[in-house]
């Protein structure tokens, strides 16, 4: 009977292991709003992924959308640390302050964040500390601004629609303020909190301006064809950061491919999955850029793309 009650013991504690060891990994994926930028990401992670070995069978992949509320953002992050993910990956700095604020054990991957020294994610980005790492986004402004002068050599305003409450949208107009005074332009600011202010803010700057220029900010993104009718309807060309916003009416952008974000932030996380410290792995600033132009919207705006432009264009939108 003893023996008979050590198998049964025995193979019991087999059955467990196994069942244990058959568990999947989690990883949890939020991002503030749902846009072609932000979702390109989650993709290229899910991507990177499953070539790395994660089947469908031994990983259980999470997405949550705060509908661009911050608020909810914050209920999200809660959430997932309540349901113990291995990884929480915040998409967007609102979605990384609320996941950096819920938890300091869960580790934590944010991508999409341009500046998350100013959003206070990190301290420092070779050696991040905590539990949180990730990609920075940080645009190459004066590139924009000198793309948008190919365009229009006597461009002396240029205006901008971001949400002053985006912490990342915030830094990207301080920056560029900076590079606008050495090429003599000035930057009218156009606030909108909301996406159903885009609209309006973007109607404001028609005879007051001599381009838009849509920064990587979710509020404007998340709106761009209000901007666009705006470009359309006052001949004012729109200019943005993100290639995507191009086969969206844009006239160009040189910017970031966001599913090789997407593909950069699955390769941090798979590191963490194979046992690395967020906290050790250094913040990096994504790499790639590629120029999209819309010669459709060019003529439907009231401007010419340029030869110089066109020659070194990676995608040409019909």
């Amino acid at each position: 009977m003893k023996l008979r009650n050590l198998l049964t013991a025995a193979v019991a504690a087999a059955t467990l292991s196994m069942s244990v060891q058959a568990e999947p990994v989690y990883v949890a994926t939020t991002a503030i709003v749902e846009h072609p930028a932000l979702d390109a990401v989650r993709d290229g992670i899910k991507d990177v992924l499953a070539e790395s070995g994660y089947s469908e069978q031994d990983l259980k992949f999470t997405y949550e959308s705060a509908q661009g509320n911050p608020a909810i953002a914050a209920q999200i992050a809660r959430k997932l640390v309540g349901d113990a993910p291995d990884v929480i990956v915040a998409i967007s700095t609102p979605s990384a302050q609320s996941a950096v604020s819920a938890t300091k054990d869960i580790p934590i991957v944010f991508s999409a964040v341009t500046d998350p020294l100013g959003a206070k994610l990190v301290s420092n980005y070779e050696a991040p500390g905590r539990n949180v790492t990730g990609l920075s986004d940080m645009s190459p402004v004066a590139q924009h601004l000198m793309l948008i002068q190919e365009f229009l050599p006597t461009m002396e305003k240029l205006g901008v629609p971001y949400n002053p409450g985006e912490p990342n949208a915030v830094a990207i107009v301080e920056m560029l303020k900076i590079e606008a005074l050495t090429l003599g332009i000035e930057i009218v600011e156009a606030p909108a909190p909301k996406s159903s202010d885009v609209m309006i803010a973007a109607q404001k700057l028609i005879g007051d301006v001599d381009a838009i220029y849509c920064p990587t900010d979710n509020t404007i993104l998340t709106a761009l064809e209000s901007v666009v009718k705006v470009g359309i309807d006052g001949r004012l060309p729109v200019f943005s950061a993100d290639t995507g916003s191009v086969e969206r009416g844009a006239v160009a952008a040189l910017g970031f491919n966001y599913g090789d974000i997407g593909r950069q932030t699955g390769e941090v996380v798979v590191r963490i999955l194979k046992g690395e410290a967020a906290g050790e792995i250094p913040v990096r600033v994504a790499n790639g850029s590629e120029l999209y132009v819309n010669p459709k919207m060019a003529s439907r705006m009231g401007v010419e793309i340029p030869a110089s432009v066109l020659a070194r264009a990676t995608k040409v939108v019909e």
